[in-house]
């Protein structure tokens, strides 16, 4: 009796689970877009064609993979007709909007006029798009090398560095993505990347100023709406998490790399280890350390370009800073593959004293697109809906925070949002990745794609198409407080 009344027990614990895994108060957001019927291979030959024919490194979300059929602006579409809500764009590459309609016209007129010519021949859509680009940037940030990906961009930014100073040794911080070509694996310093092959000549990494995760840090630290938990000491206009980490940006300086360094890499808000941002006043200072050892700082823009942080069109703006080298991808061409180098002048010549060319870089088709992007930037004043989107929902999601022991931290500056899951504010450990996953998934199965990131894939990435709408932010949080009530209800029920 006392057997089956325990199995009774555990079978209603679990119906209880099944019911509420069906029922939820979030109510997906009306769309007009109505989607083509799916007509290509059933999912089960896509499975089988996923394992004979891809390569297995290219890893896929979800115990179920999806498989989607189309895109309009913040929506995605699988091939039975399931609407999803993109919070992850492409992993932060769909600027303006899927199929977003003036980047579409634009790239089917040049499809029909000019496909490709090389850098042998001028064409009018570079140089229209150099001149566009490049005056979105201050000065002397005013020579651009047009390449296909970022980490062909960060590649060649390293190159140039190492060039134009004449010095070898370049600094990254941990937690660092710069790409995964041999070269920039140097710099790139989330152990998930690393292979076993011998890559980072030349390349340091210093600790992350990480005010939530890492040693230093508190309430007043970073440029942020929503601020961390964490007890802060600091008095008005002095962050004493800024100084800590400073010194050891100068260990770094002083013992691991030679007394004059080619250059020093670092994006705005962290994008890979999830949204993590510095205190306020450290890449001013840290450049300033860097040009005196006779080094350029390079600002990786990839993810935090283009307007995401709302408040300035580029991430390094946000820090009161002008880099020597800029490197540009993913949203500069809205899922186009196409990326950049600006740079000075002077850095720009050290280049051209032999031949370096890039078959598709700058092609007239990337061009035009690259145009039609910025064009919709403005238009659409995106950078404005990131600002005041991105904020609405970070306040938002620090209600989460408050509300769940198991929300640790909640950052980020306009559409560029991490939520960092613990198993309890205090310790700051991270949740098991079992755990994160389960509520990842239940996301998924209620029409919401989260990235994920961190050194221990424990942060949820939140990186939209930057035209999602304050209806849109309501439905995505909705579906993670569900899916954080179902994720305690499975904890309590063990």
């Amino acid at each position: 009796v006392c057997s089956l009344n325990k199995l009774i027990e555990k079978l209603f614990q679990m119906c209880t689970l099944i019911s509420s895994s069906v029922s939820t108060q979030a109510k997906m957001p009306t769309c007009n877009f109505v989607p083509e019927k799916y007509k290509s291979y059933p999912y089960e030959r896509m499975q089988k064609i996923r394992e004979q024919n891809i390569s297995p490194s290219l890893r896929m979300y979800y115990q179920k993979p999806l498989l989607l059929h189309q895109g309009h602006m913040q929506w995605l579409v699988d091939y039975e007709g399931q609407r999803y809500l993109d919070l992850f764009a492409g992993i932060v590459t769909v600027s303006v909007g899927h199929c977003h309609p003036k980047v579409t016209v634009a790239a089917q007129k040049q499809l029909a006029r000019l496909w490709h010519t090389a850098n042998i021949y001028m064409h009018p859509s570079i140089h229209e798009y150099a001149e566009k680009l490049t005056s979105l940037l201050p000065d002397p940030l005013k020579v651009v090398y047009l390449t296909n990906s970022g980490s062909e961009a960060n590649d060649l930014a390293m190159f140039m560095s190492r060039l134009y100073t004449r010095n070898f040794d370049i600094i990254s911080f941990r937690g660092a993505y710069h790409g995964g070509s041999p070269y920039t694996l140097g710099l790139t310093s989330v152990g998930l990347y690393k292979h076993s092959v011998a890559n980072g000549f030349g390349c340091s990494t210093t600790m992350l100023p990480d005010v939530f995760r890492g040693p230093w840090g508190g309430s007043h630290c970073r440029d942020s709406p929503v601020q961390t938990v964490r007890k802060c000491s600091c008095s008005e206009g002095v962050c004493h998490a800024n100084d800590q980490y400073i010194e050891q940006f100068k260990d770094t300086l002083n013992t691991s790399v030679p007394k004059t360094i080619a250059g020093f890499i670092a994006e705005p808000i962290q994008g890979v280890n999830g949204a993590v941002q510095y205190p306020r006043s450290f890449l001013k200072e840290a450049y300033q350390l860097v040009r005196e050892r006779g080094g350029v700082c390079i600002s990786d823009e990839v993810q935090t370009g283009f307007g995401r942080t709302g408040s300035h069109f580029w991430g390094f703006e946000t820090h009161g800073v002008v880099p020597d080298i800029v490197t540009l991808a993913k949203g500069i061409g809205n899922g186009f593959p196409m990326a950049a180098v600006v740079t000075t002048k002077d850095i720009a010549s050290s280049l051209a004293q032999n031949l370096h060319f890039n078959t598709f870089g700058g092609s007239p088709l990337a061009c035009v697109v690259g145009a039609a992007v910025l064009d919709a930037i403005e238009e659409d004043g995106l950078q404005k809906n990131c600002e005041d989107v991105g904020t609405y929902m970070l306040l938002e999601l620090a209600k989460l925070r408050d509300e769940f022991e198991v929300v640790g931290d909640v950052r980020g500056k306009g559409l560029m949002i991490g939520v960092e899951m613990v198993t309890d504010k205090d310790s700051r450990h991270p949740l098991p990745a079992e755990e994160i996953s389960q509520i990842w998934e239940d996301c998924k199965d209620m029409g919401v794609l989260i990235g994920r990131g961190g050194l221990y894939s424990q942060t949820f990435r939140i990186k939209p198409p930057m035209c999602i709408n304050k209806k849109d932010v309501d439905f995505a949080v909705e579906v993670l407080r569900t899916a954080l009530q179902r994720h305690m209800e499975r904890a309590a029920a063990k």
